[in-house]
């Protein structure tokens, strides 16, 4: 295989938006993922497309197989010829077996932060519903006079609660931790102390790249 990718890995709330964009940056990599793909493939119409969407309409999960042809076109597209990065995918070790048939992963990035932390970042997050600016409670409330939009209106999201957060937790941990052990048997998997100033947990991630 003359192709190479990196897989990214974090829990809900663990700032892997944020680094998944400076990895972009550095490696010039496109970010791949399933959700988006599927999005788009419904979108366009395509022959994949109107399958995945025959599985969501009847309320299913859309088989590995599709998935895997989504991700055969994808990395067939300009962009993608050094390689991508996969952002949430694969979740099992069938879809990593699979996926390891149509491109090297050579890298997989996973961003670890504790679980309370995790809830007390997104219990405490709320938003501007006039600009869709985002605040925290302790991290980045908003001022006395609102948000600078002049618009400001306080948005919670009714699922960031501790139960519905640590449910989505025990979720991602059930589905990575196979996987970890999986990667980690390969040599390839290395995990980044994401409860740190960004810029430490960024320059770790490009020394396990290099």
């Amino acid at each position: 295989m003359d192709m190479s990718s990196i897989v990214l890995f974090g829990p809900p709330g663990a700032g892997k938006g944020t680094q998944a964009a400076r990895i972009m940056e550095a490696t010039g990599l496109p970010q791949v993922s399933t959700g988006d793909m599927l999005r788009a493939a419904v979108k366009a119409n395509t022959a994949t497309g109107i399958e995945a969407k025959g599985y969501m309409d009847a309320g299913n999960l859309v088989p590995d197989e599709v998935i895997i042809n989504l991700i055969k076109d994808r990395i067939l597209e300009d962009d993608a010829v050094n390689g991508v990065m996969f952002d949430g995918f694969p979740r099992t070790i069938p879809q990593a077996e699979a996926l390891s048939q149509i491109t090297e992963v050579t890298h997989v990035i996973a961003i670890e932060v504790p679980d309370e932390k995790i809830v007390g970042r997104i219990c405490g997050r709320y938003s501007c519903a006039g600009c869709g600016m985002v605040y925290h409670d302790t991290f980045n409330p908003v001022s006395s006079s609102g948000c600078d939009c002049g618009n400001w209106q306080e948005k919670r999201r009714a699922d960031d609660n501790a139960e519905t957060v640590q449910s989505r937790l025990d979720t991602y941990h059930q589905q990575t931790s196979p996987l970890a052990d999986w990667y980690l048997e390969k040599g390839i998997f290395h995990p980044i102390d994401g409860d740190r100033a960004i810029d430490e947990i960024t320059g770790d991630i490009l020394v396990a790249l290099e």
